[in-house]
């Protein structure tokens, strides 16, 4: 069984087919391909109705900013990744969810805007977190119709989108001279997947409709005028992704609530064992990269 690969058009052979064993919305099973050419790992077909797949339960709103706020204590290493490169100015988040990220951007002093499909996370960036919210699945587009940025971040995001090359040359475009693109997503190089395969919580099929591998991300944004500025598997963030797979990997195989938390207990302590493995550079489950574009000097 082969499909054409969406980014390079060359015949892709089934790798493996996963069902939804993170939330269990159905009973499915989704055919996932690799590309001979380019190695990227894609969902085909893509069901129709992808919609249906992300429940009332997958974005939790705070009842309040308060809540967000002390609910997003672990997302600040991502704002001092961002300053690293850029001091300040506009942000655009793409795929904020309920906001944390966003909120503690702005309490940094960023402008902030946000492109976000769901609308009851859309009501609470505007009404609560007070930032500017383009409502929209359309992403390339919405980028497009937005004003430059020096920053705009996609946080295990662009897994899910069904055209991730339009919104990475969108991004380029939008980007001011020597702004930062951040992408963090699933690592498909990674120990994990290779131990797991097509229980890896990462695959996350449907919603994850590509594994990117690293390099290959990077040659995209390359030929959009975006140089490597960061490229890492040992961030914070990813450092997290790796515990998270071995704890959701092992409460996936029970229904039973106290059972699930068990199994999580049981694969964080795998998690910490071979946190050496995983915890080098290059093997760990998610990858965080920061492209900058060229200045016109």
């Amino acid at each position: 069984m082969t499909a054409p690969c969406p980014l390079c058009g060359a015949d892709a052979t089934l790798a493996f087919r996963a069902k939804d064993y993170n939330r269990r919305v159905t009973r499915e099973s989704f055919n996932y391909h690799r590309c001979r050419a380019c190695d990227l790992i894609f969902l085909w077909p893509i069901p129709h109705d992808l919609h249906l797949y992300y429940t009332d339960r997958y974005h939790v709103i705070p009842s309040s900013l308060e809540q967000l706020t002390a609910g997003a204590g672990q997302e600040r290493y991502k704002i001092g990744l961002v300053k690293r490169f850029v001091p300040s100015g506009r942000l655009l988040e793409v795929g904020p969810g309920s906001g944390g990220f966003a909120n503690i951007a702005k309490q940094e002093g960023f402008e902030v805007e946000a492109i976000e499909m769901d609308p009851g996370c859309c009501r609470f960036l505007e009404e609560v977190v007070g930032i500017r919210v383009t409502n929209a699945s359309d992403v390339p587009r919405a980028l497009l119709s937005l004003a430059p940025f020096e920053v705009i971040a996609l946080w295990h995001v662009i897994e899910h989108l069904p055209d991730p090359w339009a919104t990475l040359a969108a991004a380029a475009e939008k980007l001011l001279p020597g702004g930062i693109l951040v992408v963090a997503a699933p690592n498909p190089d990674s120990w994990q997947f290779r131990v797991m395969g097509r229980y890896w919580p990462h695959v996350d099929a449907p919603r994850h409709l590509e594994l990117i591998p690293l390099n290959l991300l990077a040659d995209r944004a390359r030929a959009c005028g975006l140089e490597t500025a960061l490229a890492t598997t040992t961030d914070e963030g990813s450092l997290y992704w790796n515990r998270f797979g071995w704890e959701m990997a092992l409460s996936n195989c029970f229904a039973n609530r106290f059972a699930k938390i068990g199994m999580r207990m049981a694969g964080g302590a795998i998690g910490r064992i071979v946190s050496p493995v995983e915890g080098s550079e290059g093997r760990g489950s998610a990858y965080t990269v920061i492209f900058r574009k060229k200045t016109d000097k």
